[in-house]
């Protein structure tokens, strides 16, 4: 079943970013139903409400990715409420396979990464999101939130992978330099 857009939580959010004075851009290339959204820079425990809300007036429902043992009653209840999925990080699993089977199991599926793994700055980020986009044949999508010029958004082409992880992580990076987070001294450089 295709996703179908929530337009209370899609009126909500433009109402909230209208008085807030944001503004949205781009969305989801056309017919892209399944991808690894990256969003950057992370550096405050803001971007999580700022990007839901874009998310949201975009109509694109996205879904992260949580420890499992996050999800206990009623904590749980209200984490796969807010798109939370599960994923066990135990030695023994492979998390990358785990969101493979993920994409395997969804006709739509759309998993956010914030790839710098921390909310201060870090040269180096995680590649999981690279190799589960590889591995699930999956396009890598480009999310932002700049608070400098209050706006988030989407862009609209899938990011062309080269194959060269280090190269392609550097040319992700390297994109979004151009964007300020909450706490600038901490984006991407």
């Amino acid at each position: 079943m295709a996703f179908m857009p929530n337009f209370a939580a899609m009126s909500l959010s433009r109402w909230v970013f209208n008085k807030a004075g944001w503004k949205y851009e781009g969305g989801l290339p056309p017919g892209v139903r399944k991808c690894v959204l990256v969003a950057a820079p992370h550096t405050s425990n803001w971007d999580f409400v700022v990007a839901r809300l874009v998310f949201n007036f975009l109509g694109v429902n996205v879904r992260m990715l949580i420890k499992k043992e996050a999800f206990f009653w009623p904590f749980g209840y209200f984490l796969k409420k807010m798109g939370g999925l599960p994923i066990d990080r135990s030695k023994n699993n492979r998390a990358v396979d785990q969101i493979v089977e993920l994409f395997d199991k969804h006709d739509d599926l759309i998993i956010l990464f914030t790839p710098e793994g921390t909310r201060r700055y870090s040269p180096k980020w995680k590649r999981g999101f690279y190799f589960a986009a590889q591995e699930a044949n999956v396009p890598i999508i480009l999310g932002y939130v700049d608070y400098g010029t209050k706006t988030g958004g989407i862009v609209q082409e899938a990011f062309k992978t080269t194959g060269d992880v280090d190269a392609d992580i550097e040319r992700i990076k390297e994109f979004y330099k151009a964007y300020q987070g909450y706490n600038p001294e901490w984006g991407v450089k």
